[in-house]
């Protein structure tokens, strides 16, 4: 049965759109217990028929900070080279059923950038920055990006986003395919409920059957690449370089590494 609230999670139905909003402002930093509690609500909507499209969106300014670097279930709870809670439920997310559209109208970094390529299409504002800033913090990217983002556009151009780290502003996202829609940020919702719109007026059952021919074993994909992410990353945990650089990050400056 649809709830209308899971942890932090709301949802909210109009026609057969659900809006499935998170409330952890300012950042909406990923945890376990929030991806669970997402993860919970796109099965409800898969469950319940009256849903046929998701609009993914997130309270305040910033999309998903990405991994919170202070909470326990955070980035920090990979400590074991086995099972990462935070990668079980990321592969619960795109076993999803239903289309999903995000509304990215701030700051995706990280697996915050993880969580946006979760969704089939992002529509976003000029405020928009995406980043897989994991070697800033002397780790290795996770939330299934290794393969996510390449899919998405290319491994040249993820490869050059994973290496540098650097931010990518809305206008690039959209030129490089990571972004479907730019639009001004007081139509960022409308434009997002309207393309889910779209896809919920088609016949659900083809809709559903031709978007997992396209997405094909994205899931089964996104649980290789989290496991082989989370071993690399239970290397890395242990450097010297990974404690300088979240120190760095919390500090907002640059890492100061010494390649041990």
């Amino acid at each position: 049965m649809l709830k209308e609230k899971y942890g932090d999670i709301t949802v909210k139905m109009t026609g057969h759109v659900a809006e499935v909003e998170i409330h952890r402002a300012p950042n909406n930093h990923v945890s376990v217990d929030l991806m669970r509690d997402l993860a919970d609500a796109f099965d409800a909507c898969d469950a319940d028929n009256a849903v046929r499209a998701i609009v993914l969106c997130s309270e305040g300014k910033v999309f998903c900070g990405g991994a919170d670097l202070v909470r326990p279930d955070g980035l920090l709870s990979g400590k074991t080279t086995t099972v990462n809670p935070l990668y079980v439920e990321a592969v619960r997310l795109f076993s999803a059923a239903t289309p999903i559209v995000a509304a990215v109208q701030g700051a995706a970094i990280g697996a915050g950038l993880g969580l946006a390529l979760v969704a089939d299409f992002r529509i976003v504002a000029p405020e928009a920055r995406f980043a897989a800033n994991f070697v800033k913090l002397g780790f290795h990217p996770g939330f299934g990006l290794t393969h996510t983002l390449p899919r998405l556009i290319g491994t040249q151009r993820a490869s050059l986003m994973c290496q540098t780290g650097r931010r990518l502003k809305a206008e690039e996202a959209l030129a490089w395919g990571l972004a479907d829609e730019l639009v001004p940020l007081n139509e960022l919702r409308l434009r997002a409920h309207a393309l889910a719109a779209e896809i919920a007026e088609n016949a659900p059952l083809a809709v559903v059957a031709t978007r997992k021919t396209l997405r094909g074993n994205l899931a089964a994909a996104v649980k290789a690449a989290t496991d082989h992410e989370l071993s690399v990353q239970g290397v890395l945990m242990q450097t010297s370089d990974f404690a300088e650089g979240v120190k760095a990050v919390q500090e907002r400056r640059l890492g100061h590494f010494i390649g041990k």
